[in-house]
């Protein structure tokens, strides 16, 4: 099960994050966050379409065979 911050640990968090990497680097640093998250979801439809056509293409064989 993963694991959800409330309220006050997202303010702990960013404040630990604007200590380490300053405040001009925070919306780069969630511009690249964002840009991951939409690759990794992207990635994921593909794979999950290519798991469809192959589960597809099985079920035809084994039903002609």
């Amino acid at each position: 099960m993963m694991f959800m911050p409330s309220g006050q640990e997202w303010v702990v968090i960013f404040l630990i994050v604007a200590l380490l990497f300053g405040a001009s680097k925070i919306p780069e640093i969630a511009r690249n966050l964002g840009k991951a998250k939409a690759e990794f979801k992207k990635a994921e439809k593909e794979a999950e379409i290519e798991l469809r056509k192959m589960e597809e293409e099985l079920s035809k064989e084994s039903k002609g065979a």
